[in-house]
């Protein structure tokens, strides 16, 4: 019997992707394990694994680069030596075969199916909810896509074309429809300002120690020599087990720890933020955080980061020190607990003893979750690390 290939979810929230090209060519034989296709998901590219084998049959149908797919859409089958691909209707629209399926992870609102009017107009499940924000009538709009399915880009060009006065300021200007990533960011955002009791702490810290140990890094020959992050990284994840809490998420009106410390490092890329995770970072040395660092800021920026990449982060660190920022209230990465925000080390006189000496400071701004923790464990966790960096610098290079 034929093997149906379709698209798997990649990530809790993806219920539409956009598809990228086949690895493998129609009529070639496919292994268990072989690469089959390219899916975009909201921020990565991913690769997606055969786990049949068989020979590989693209029908007429199937969608083309740039394509929006849906979750458990068919895309091509895996057939046996000798046997024939089964017979599709053409007359029916990929849509109405994947009309029913319905995302499996609970956490997410149901999947809004494709749907079509008396008229056959069909729109993606993404085109109908931008119609809705930006208050177009989708079913009134051509669509580009295949047998003419409205997509988003399909909405946003509707919307830019024809804008109430009422929502457009009076000044002149130009509206600028927000990229794929520039959109998620912003829902993310918002969901993580709507759905979480945040507080925003802030402190100054001594970074003299923090300076020096850089610096002896530096002039030590090393290949790869830490930066201030990777030592904070490090630092972060020596103390989070001191106020667990702070390793945790907020989910079913209860608060759930991670057993693992896996810190997402917000990363400035051209397409916009994204915060590629380090995984166990209590059981790297800083050499191995500095290098696995690197490797996925240089991913980030070229587009080459996996879904898997971007998930699973337990806590997060976002570093503005480079742009001269002291303080400033960095937003929760959705489901984590907590975020920390670095500023700049600032030379500012600093006291040693009775005396008032040149120096070096860090500010740092912890947001946190207050449903999750109060202010005073925070505070004091926020102290022992200050403490940390102040006199205990010598624990990154554990």
């Amino acid at each position: 019997m034929p093997i149906e290939v379709i698209i798997p979810r990649l990530g809790w929230s993806m219920d539409e992707g956009l598809f990228g090209e086949w690895l493998i060519n129609d009529g070639d034989f496919v292994n268990v394990g072989d690469m089959l296709f390219v899916l975009e998901g909201e921020k990565a590219l991913q690769e997606i694994e055969s786990f049949d084998e068989g020979i590989l049959h693209i029908p007429a149908d199937a969608p083309e680069p740039g394509d929006t797919v849906a979750v458990g859409q068919r895309l091509a089958y895996l057939l046996a030596e000798g046997e024939s691909p089964p017979a599709i209707d053409s007359t029916v629209p990929v849509a109405e075969i994947i009309e029913d399926v319905q995302p499996v992870n609970q956490q997410t609102q149901p999947t809004e199916p494709v749907t079509r009017t008396t008229n056959r107009v069909v729109a993606s499940p993404r085109a109908r909810r931008t119609a809705r924000q930006l208050g177009v009538d989708w079913a009134s709009i051509p669509g580009s896509g295949r047998n003419g399915r409205i997509r988003e880009r399909d909405v946003i060009a509707a919307a830019q074309q024809s804008p109430t006065q009422a929502e457009l300021p009076k000044t002149r200007g130009t509206l600028q429809p927000p990229s794929k990533i520039r959109r998620t960011i912003a829902q993310r955002m918002m969901a993580a300002v709507q759905q979480t009791a945040p507080v925003t702490l802030t402190t100054k810290v001594d970074a003299s120690e923090l300076f020096v140990a850089r610096q002896q890094y530096k002039s030590s020959g090393t290949e790869i020599v830490p930066s201030y992050n990777d030592i904070l990284v490090k630092l972060v994840a020596a103390s989070l087990p001191q106020c667990p809490e702070l390793n945790a998420c907020w989910i079913n009106d209860a608060v759930y720890t991670y057993d693992e410390i896996n810190i997402a490092v917000a990363t400035d890329t051209p397409h916009g933020l994204l915060a590629p995770v380090l995984r166990n970072v209590a059981e790297l040395s800083l050499e191995e955080i500095a290098t696995a660092s690197r490797r996925l800021t240089e991913q980030a920026r070229s587009e080459k980061l996996t879904e898997e990449q971007l998930t699973g982060g337990t806590f997060t660190i976002t570093n503005l020190g480079m742009f001269d920022i002291d303080h400033f209230t960095p937003i929760i990465n959705l489901p984590q607990t907590a975020i920390l925000g670095v500023g700049r080390i600032a030379d500012e006189p600093v006291i040693a003893g009775d005396k008032v000496i040149p120096g070096k400071t860090l500010s740092l701004s912890l947001t946190f979750d207050h449903r999750v923790i109060d202010g005073a464990p925070a505070a004091k966790w926020l102290q022992q690390l200050s403490q940390s960096i102040q006199s205990g610098v010598g624990q990154a290079e554990a």
